[in-house]
C-alpha cells in the first residue's frame, strides 16, 4: 500500500517546504452577487481569508447560482477523490459561524474523508445542470 500523494506547500521557494497529503481545495464565488454589497452584513474578504487558512482557495467569477450567494465549493483532497467523493456545493454561507463549520470540516478532511456535519446539510445544494449520483 502506498502513501497518499504529497506536494510541496507554499514555502518551496524559501527552502524549508513542508510536505503532506494533497488538501481539499475551496472555490469561492466572488462576482455579481456573491462577495458583493448585494449580500449585506458579510465581510467577504475576512471569509475568504478564513477559508484560506484551512485550504487553498480559488476566487471564481460567477458560478451561475446567484440565488445561493455566497457560494463555497469544497473540492475533495486526493484521498477524498480516491474514496469517490465529489465537490460539495454550499450556498448561503453568509454567517461567520457557517464559515467556521466549513473550516472545521475541511480540517477534518472534507469530502470523502470526514462525514459532512449535519449543520452543513442546511447549506448543501446541487447546482443546476448537475445530477446527483443514483
Amino acid at each position: 500500500m502506498s502513501a497518499p500523494p504529497t506536494r510541496t506547500t507554499g514555502a518551496a521557494a524559501g527552502g524549508g517546504a513542508a510536505r503532506g497529503p494533497l488538501p481539499c481545495r475551496v472555490v469561492v464565488c466572488r462576482d455579481c452577487c456573491c462577495g458583493s454589497p448585494k449580500i449585506t452584513g458579510v465581510d467577504h474578504a475576512a471569509q475568504t481569508e478564513r477559508l484560506r487558512a484551512a485550504a487553498p482557495v480559488r476566487v471564481s467569477d460567477c458560478l451561475d447560482v446567484c440565488d445561493q450567494a455566497n457560494v463555497v465549493v469544497v473540492q475533495p483532497s486526493a484521498e477524498g477523490r480516491a474514496a469517490g467523493a465529489r465537490p460539495v456545493w454550499l450556498g448561503l454561507v453568509n454567517d461567520p459561524a457557517a464559515t467556521e463549520d466549513v473550516v472545521d470540516w475541511i480540517r477534518d478532511g472534507g469530502p470523502g474523508v470526514a462525514p459532512l456535519p449535519e449543520i452543513l446539510d442546511l447549506y448543501t445544494f446541487t447546482p443546476p445542470g448537475r445530477r446527483t449520483a443514483p
